[in-house]
């Protein structure tokens, strides 16, 4: 072990500038290795720093290598195992735990010793030492004899100890004097040890000769240990004195403690007082505004209002622990809760009274203008003061309410919605009488789809009815008006009010068209955008509720189901509400305030369907528009709501509309004594895709339109092809000719990009007819001659050659000649008069197809003219037969026919 401990001095730690303290022969612990080396090793440098190093030979066998080296500060634990058995195991805890089995229990023991020594001198933090023997371990020794310990553990832990520079001169310089020192080393100890007597010699020599001085020292030392003795008693004496000086400063430092915490505890107390004087009194001018304040002028609601948040910050105040314990403070909160719960009632009394007063207000105007034309103009001069702006005045009243006293809030609320229920009702009852009145008065009697032909006082009593009598006007018009000049402001884009048709003139009532309509039923809509956007808007500022909230919708019918004032239970809990509850609670006072919209909304649609069935493409068009609009703005609100679920029954009718068409087409009639022509529902289907493509231009619903278009077209279809077959005085083919040449008309003309297949359908129907019928109805015209003509083929078509027919009996030249003489010019001419007349018959005249038809005739009988000329030709080579009558011929036989009718 001493040859290896030398070679890793030599070849690893030496060149490291390290020396080699201890080695023990190792493996790891269950593991089949082989053995390696635990080293400990201190650097010559300073500061000296202690490692553990792992040292393994190299795979060849012929030197070892440095594998893993650890800080002795890192290690933590050095667990022998046993501290009363052999055990040749042990643990270093590291940053982890190492275990080993040394090659001897006697190396394990030197080495754990030598980790011990070297943490007892070099390092602050100790290592935990577990399961070692105590007569391993040496014991820790006072600070004082750290300098003799130091050295001792340093003979005992190094095995040589390296000269420093100045023995090496002292060594050199004695080497020097002694001719052998370096031949003969025996003779140069000899020498020494020579040497080294006689300085000892001259040693005792000196101390026995220094006996005396050593007396007179000892003799000195006895005085001084006298003197030493009466400076102690001096000292307790002065400490016996001081003793009763600490006492006393005791006591005046204790007397000082008590001072300055009475002093502390003074000044605490005063801050206390101070921040709830500051805190929790309430000015006398606040007071008296909040007792007294006039709430009818806009300096004593701003004083009012000040009152009211300088009350509220005293009573949300900040108690610190224990103030609510105070007395004072009791008595200061109680008066503050009075001064709320008095100014709260009285401004509860104060917004009532003006609720009723203003119904008052609106409600004698109204009655008191019965006889005046139903007009905004005459609104605006019927109310006196601004209702809105009159509120709004009140609107952080209403938030400081909505915080201190929810319960007289919602009541407030509650009567909100009553007043102004009551005041919008009866005059969005009139407002939409006037737009039916209007509506039926434009229909003229006789007008296709329109059944409403009566006088003035009739269509009135039928209006009524679709809603209930209206009775005598008991709301208030002005609210309706003032609300849609006043708070609409840039969102009218028409220049006067529905309400304005009352002063139009007869002529204008009888101007029945559908844009009327569309007119009218735009400015119905275009009206109350405006009245509902303006009214949220004033509830959300005068209620201080949230509008454009991301929040989670109720469903329609919770809204639907608030009855007498009825809010949901959200809003009936009494206690202020969240952002998704305040959303809910804009919507639901809103459907109470509005809640005779919807309805109206409904009967006035379907008034607009009675009187036209195709009125409902304009309502789909424009209900579509406004509820895009809205939703664009909210999409949860009550205007988006509302007029989503007409939007429904506009649908409905719609698709009513296109259902109702199909049907006519399938229970269409036709007369068994007329000819067709152009079927009803083909001329209606072109005033339907003309009117919707004129009003779905650039709409939002065209896929709707879409939609229908490929269900009627696709009716349409069917019932012609369904009356073609059931008709007996007009061919069939004509039947179908012309309606499909109609339809086809009418897709190219209108260019309808959905229907292009079906376009394409109705030309092929449309050409494969007027074949047909075309073919049909020439016939053979030259009926001997086809006649004969038929036989010849059947001879080719038996074998015989073309130019041995003329051979035949039957079919010689001379037969030929007797046929063709038969059909002499005049006699074609003659025969082509009647079938056109024959044709004439058949045709319709609105469809205008007797030329096309008379002109692929013409072509035909000319194709079959050909066809016998090449027969001749070739069955007959050289006979010079030829027809007695000329392709010219035929063309000015035609053109003179076509020309003379």
């Amino acid at each position: 072990m001493t040859a290896i401990k030398h070679a890793l001095q030599r070849d690893i730690f030496t060149p490291n500038d390290e020396r080699l303290l201890s080695i023990v022969n190792v493996c790891k612990a269950g593991k089949k290795k082989r053995n390696c080396f635990l080293c400990a090793t201190v650097t010559t440098e300073r500061p000296v720093q202690v490692n553990v190093v792992k040292v393994k030979k190299s795979d060849k066998g012929d030197f070892y290598k440095r594998q893993t080296a650890w800080a002795l500060r890192d290690l933590a634990v050095v667990d022998a195992k046993d501290a009363v058995k052999e055990n040749p195991e042990f643990d270093l805890h590291f940053d982890k735990v190492y275990k080993w089995v040394a090659s001897s229990t006697v190396e394990k023991n030197t080495f754990i010793s030598c980790i011990w020594k070297l943490n007892q001198r070099y390092l602050r933090k100790k290592i935990d030492f577990i399961n070692v023997s105590s007569q391993l371990l040496e014991e820790s020794v006072p600070s004082g004899e750290n300098q003799s310990v130091a050295g001792g553990d340093e003979e005992a832990v190094d095995e040589y100890q390296e000269l420093n520079a100045r023995e090496e001169q002292d060594i050199e310089i004695m080497m020097e004097g002694c001719e052998c020192a370096i031949s003969n080393a025996e003779a140069f100890a000899e020498k020494l040890s020579r040497e080294l007597q006689v300085l000892d010699g001259a040693n005792i020599q000196s101390i026995m000769a220094s006996e005396k001085q050593v007396n007179i020292l000892m003799k000195l030392l006895d005085e001084a240990l006298k003197e030493v003795d009466q400076i102690e008693i001096k000292l307790s004496s002065y400490e016996e004195m001081l003793q009763s000086v600490k006492e006393q400063m005791d006591q005046i430092s204790e007397s000082n403690h008590l001072i300055h915490l009475s002093n502390t505890n003074n000044v605490k107390l005063l801050s206390e007082i101070e921040y709830l004087v500051n805190h929790m009194d309430l000015a006398k001018g606040h007071i008296k505004a909040l007792q007294e304040g006039d709430l009818t002028s806009s300096r004593g609601i701003e004083a009012c209002t000040n009152a009211a948040d300088a009350l509220l910050q005293c009573m949300n105040v900040a108690l610190h622990p224990g103030h609510d314990m105070l007395h004072a403070v009791k008595q200061q909160q109680q008066r503050f809760s009075d001064l709320r719960e008095q100014f709260a009632r009285r401004l509860t009394n104060h917004l009532n009274s003006v609720f009723f007063t203003q119904t008052l207000l609106q409600l004698y105007n109204k009655s008191s203008n019965l006889s005046v034309p139903v007009s905004t103009s005459a609104f605006i001069q019927a109310s006196p003061t601004n209702f809105f702006e009159d509120l709004l005045r009140y609107a952080k009243l209403m938030e400081w309410l909505k915080n201190t006293d929810y319960g007289k809030y919602e009541g407030l609320t509650k009567n909100y919605m009553d007043y102004l229920s009551r005041l919008y009702e009866r005059e969005i009852k009139d407002f939409f009488e006037v737009a039916k009145i209007k509506m039926t008065g434009t229909t003229k009697e006789g007008k296709k789809f329109a059944t409403l032909p009566r006088k003035e006082s009739a269509v009135k009593q039928e209006t009524e009815s679709l809603h209930g009598s209206s009775g005598k006007l008991t709301g208030s018009t002005s609210s309706l008006n003032k609300l849609s000049v006043q708070s609409s402001g840039n969102r009218r884009s028409q220049s006067s009010s529905l309400l304005d048709m009352g002063n139009m003139s007869a002529s204008d009532l009888d101007v029945a068209d559908r844009t009327k309509f569309d007119k009218i039923f735009e400015q119905v809509l275009s009206e109350l955008e405006p009245l509902c956007l303006a009214e949220q808007d004033f509830i959300s500022k005068f209620f201080k509720l949230q509008q454009h909230q991301s929040v989670s919708g109720t469903t329609t019918n919770e809204t639907e189901e608030m009855d007498g004032g009825n809010l949901s239970r959200s809003y009936m809990s009494g206690v202020p509400q969240t952002v998704s509850s305040e959303k809910d609670m804009i919507r639901q006072m809103m459907t109470k305030i509005f809640r005779c919209i919807e309805p109206e909304l409904n009967n006035l649609i379907a008034l607009g369907d009675k009187i036209d069935s195709f009125n409902s493409l304009y309502m789909l068009v424009k209900m579509s528009h406004h509820v895009w609009t809205a939703q664009n703005v909210d999409p949860a609100s009550f205007l988006s709501t509302t007029l989503g679920n007409v939007l429904v029954t506009v649908k409905r009718n719609f698709d009513k509309c296109i259902s109702n068409q199909m049907k006519q087409m399938d229970e269409v009639k036709i007369s068994k004594k007329s000819k067709v022509g152009i079927l009803p529902f083909v001329a209606e289907f072109e005033e339907f895709a003309a009117l919707a493509e004129s009003i779905f231009k650039n709409a939002e619903r065209r896929g709707d339109l879409d939609k229908a278009y490929i269900k009627l077209i696709r009716a349409v279809f069917i019932s012609v092809e369904k009356v073609a077959n059931e008709s007996q005085k007009t061919p069939r083919d004509v039947v179908m000719m012309e309606n499909f040449h109609h339809i086809f008309a009418t897709l190219s003309r209108l260019k309808i990009s959905c229907l292009e297949a079906e376009k394409k359908e109705a030309k092929l129907k449309y050409t494969e007819h007027l074949q047909s019928y075309v073919v049909y109805s020439l016939g053979q015209p030259l009926e001997k001659l086809n006649h004969f003509f038929e036989g010849v083929e059947a001879r080719v078509a038996q074998g015989i050659r073309e130019e041995e027919v003329s051979y035949q009996l039957a079919f010689n030249k001379q037969e030929l000649r007797k046929v063709i003489k038969e059909y002499p010019g005049k006699e074609v001419k003659k025969g082509l008069d009647n079938l056109y007349k024959k044709v004439d018959k058949h045709l319709c005249e609105e469809e205008n197809l007797l030329q096309v038809v008379w002109h692929s005739m013409q072509d035909e009988f000319i194709r079959q003219y050909k066809h016998f000329e090449g027969l001749i030709a070739r069955c007959y080579p050289g006979s010079g037969i030829t027809m007695e009558f000329t392709i010219q011929d035929i063309l000015d036989y035609c053109s003179s026919i076509a020309q003379s009718h």
